[in-house]
């Protein structure tokens, strides 16, 4: 399963990071993320057969989000 980081932008709290994370969690596809409040960035792995990164960077944005 592929890895990627993703730069996010907005995030000011742990509440922000959790929003975070669980959006990305929800996606189906998605099998780990980390999302790292002080470097502004999240680390996600997931199954290109089933999400993209463009999926992904949808859910933050949607939560409130730049990504």
């Amino acid at each position: 399963m592929p890895e990627t980081k993703i730069k996010i932008e907005g995030m000011s709290c742990g509440h922000c990071q959790t929003t975070v994370t669980n959006a990305i969690s929800a996606i189906d596809g998605v099998s780990h993320v980390e999302v790292g409040l002080e470097e502004g960035q999240a680390k996600v792995m997931y199954d290109p057969e089933k999400t993209d990164i463009e999926a992904i960077k949808g859910a933050v944005v949607k939560v409130g989000y730049k990504a």
